[in-house]
């Protein structure tokens, strides 16, 4: 996911999507915390937006890299998802989600509970993928995320290449 000339460059700001709910009791599980599956759809959701805004047209969830759980969910906190593109290939999209929680009736303030990385690839009219805008990351939170974007492809490429593996074995096994 690297820069490619003479291709137009957007702030990372442009494709900031934002979805806040309250975990009502039957978001939860018996722990009295979120469900995970909820909140995977949410960042998905989320994710896509953000795709969606950057590439001004259709978009496809091509992985998940993952929901890196930091602290729970609980019942009753306000749960902020923040997603933007965070870097971009030629026609994939990376998306950083940033998963924070609020509990307002313990006036806390609010704090990170989990992150997660996505990519999406555009499509045009004919379901084709299709070339993405380059995106600036202007502040600090961006420009620590765009920094590793790299490192993050190279483990998503490796992945992918196990996974392809695992597959080609599995169809030949016909089980």
């Amino acid at each position: 996911m690297g820069t490619m000339k003479n291709r137009a460059t957007v702030a990372m700001k442009q494709s900031l999507a934002v979805q806040e709910n309250i975990v009502l009791p039957g978001d939860t599980n018996a722990h009295d915390t979120m469900f995970g599956g909820l909140l995977m759809k949410r960042i998905d959701e989320t994710a896509a937006i953000s795709a969606r805004r950057h590439s001004r047209g259709a978009v496809v969830t091509a992985s998940n890299d993952g929901v890196h759980f930091h602290r729970p969910v609980q019942r009753d906190d306000i749960v902020t998802l923040t997603s933007y593109v965070c870097c971009v290939g030629s026609s994939s999209m990376e998306i950083f989600v940033k998963i924070m929680t609020e509990n307002a009736s313990r006036d806390e303030p609010g704090q990170i509970a989990a992150i997660s990385f996505l990519t999406f690839v555009a499509l045009d009219e004919a379901g084709r993928p299709t070339e993405v805008p380059d995106v600036q990351p202007e502040s600090r939170e961006e420009l620590a995320v765009f920094e590793d974007a790299m490192a993050r492809k190279k483990i998503r490429l490796s992945k992918r290449s196990e996974t392809n593996e695992l597959i080609s074995v599995l169809s030949r096994i016909g089980d």
